[in-house]
């Protein structure tokens, strides 16, 4: 047997393999990447993911290109409510939205101000009215557990069409995806006799969620139980596998398989996109972010650094967000003076994200270490970025440093003690310390530029692939 395939059944048919994930699976590259590598080496392979019709992923069983099955399983009813339910929120809060005072300068109502800005404890913001804000608080607090029931409806829900499709396939091995697919995994197993992959892409009980009183020990229960009866673990970090050996007693180290694109032939500078998506010139020098658009990762913080930066430099975000909160960055953007150098070009292809960033001057790789998940992560657009050969100015977590420390691609900053409490001079320092940072690579991109094409060619899924695989042989025997 060729150290890239898997086993054959007893019976001479390929291997088998159901992947769970609580997600709808079109943009979840490391989820798509295990499933053809897993192709690949010869097994039959499913995705079970979930639909979101709402979003424009309905349930389907379909066929991808490369031979993986793709099945959405179908939502509850009530969800299709959802869309609804949003607008009509939107409408209430509206009506019950105070009228400005004229020539007051306060931000708009339920806006937070800017970390520059925050108001003393029991300040009044100049024109608000507390009357609106104390229905909105009120009201929000009637529907929470409304939402709360509802998520976990939905989630119950897949649990049980994913227990009865994953049954019905006889699979040789469940790959379960985070926390959330460990009940019908173990379920599954249970029926079946199929081994057990558990597959943990961020540190589940520590990640970056609301507070869940009893959410979250209903979790850890699950994962504690289920763990240390899985058949493998993966993760995607070593100081991710580091606490799932030392929390559960696992009897070995987590298999890691790191969230790393597929080697393809460097870009060129040329092949990039995001000056043309921008509407900027060979000029201008560009830092570029790639990624989810959401709060704790670095880009309120970047722009406030952009106000320290000459006006040659512009950041271009690539990727999507919440409308909301899109905006909000606008906003800070314009307070700061920068809002002609913030360029929001939208989202491409996983697959395209290397390619696209190529132009770029820098690239700010941040997560700020709310929770112990992001504390311990390793961003994938850490590795894009090496992919894309640009130079990279980080913030300093343990995983993230090391990688930058080790292949010389770049240069870490630090960040404001989050157990101090915040302060204006706190958020100028950080901001300072960023730009400095940005500056110093800007300064000699050049080598940065070598280093991260040389560590292009060894940081890459195919090696990735090969840990992954070889745990697949050893528990298929």
């Amino acid at each position: 047997m060729s150290a890239t395939t898997l086993p054959r059944h007893d019976d001479g048919r390929p291997t088998r393999v159901v992947l769970l994930v609580y997600n709808d699976a079109h943009a979840d590259s490391r989820v798509l990447k295990t499933a053809d590598s897993l192709r690949r080496a010869g097994a039959q392979v499913a995705i079970l993911a979930v639909a979101r019709t709402h979003l424009g992923y309905p349930p389907t069983a379909e066929r991808l290109p490369n031979g993986v099955e793709l099945v959405r399983l179908r939502e509850p009813g009530f969800i299709t409510w959802v869309p609804r339910l949003k607008r009509a929120l939107r409408r209430i809060r509206t009506l019950l939205a105070p009228r400005p005072t004229p020539g007051a300068d306060g931000p708009p109502p339920g806006e937070s101000p800017l970390p520059d800005e925050s108001p003393r404890p029991g300040a009044r913001t100049p024109g608000a009215h507390p009357r609106p804000a104390l229905r909105n608080a009120v009201l929000a607090r009637l529907l929470d557990p409304v939402d709360r029931l509802a998520r976990t409806v939905i989630l119950t829900h897949y649990w049980a069409l994913a227990t009865r499709e994953g049954r019905r396939r006889r699979p040789d091995v469940v790959h379960a995806n985070d926390g959330n697919t460990l009940v019908p995994g173990r379920l599954i197993t249970r029926g079946t006799g199929a081994r057990l992959v558990y597959d943990s892409h961020e540190l589940w009980r520590h990640r970056n969620v609301r507070d869940r009183p009893v959410g979250k020990h209903v979790e850890a229960a699950i994962e504690r139980y289920v763990i240390t009866r899985a058949d493998g673990v993966i993760t995607v970090s070593p100081s991710i596998a580091r606490w799932l050996q030392r929390t559960y007693r696992l009897p070995e180290m987590p298999t890691l398989v790191r969230n790393i694109p597929v080697a393809t032939d460097p870009p060129a500078p040329s092949d990039g996109r995001l000056r043309q998506l921008a509407g900027l010139g060979p000029a201008d020098r560009v830092i570029a972010y790639g990624g989810r658009i959401t709060t704790s990762r670095g880009l309120e913080e970047t722009i406030a650094s952009l106000a320290l930066l000459p006006d040659d430099i512009h950041l271009v975000v690539l990727g999507y967000g919440d409308a909301g909160y899109l905006a909000a960055l606008q906003r800070q953007a314009e307070a700061a003076g920068v809002r002609h150098r913030l360029h929001l070009v939208g989202r491409v292809a996983p697959h395209e994200v290397a390619g696209a960033l190529a132009d770029a001057d820098l690239s700010v790789v941040f997560v700020r270490p709310t929770c112990l998940s992001y504390e311990y992560s390793l961003p994938n657009k850490l590795f894009e970025a090496i992919h894309a050969g640009i130079p990279i100015a980080a913030a300093d977590l343990p995983d993230t440093r090391e990688i930058v420390e080790r292949y010389g691609v770049g240069e870490i900053f630090g960040l404001m003690d989050d157990d101090a409490e915040p302060s204006v001079g706190a958020h100028r320092a950080e901001a300072a310390a960023m730009a400095q940072t940005m500056s110093r690579v800007l300064a000699d991109p050049g080598r940065y530029r070598d280093a991260a094409r040389a560590a292009a060619t060894v940081l890459t899924w195919q090696r990735e692939e090969a840990r992954l695989l070889a745990l697949y042989r050893r528990l298929l025997g």
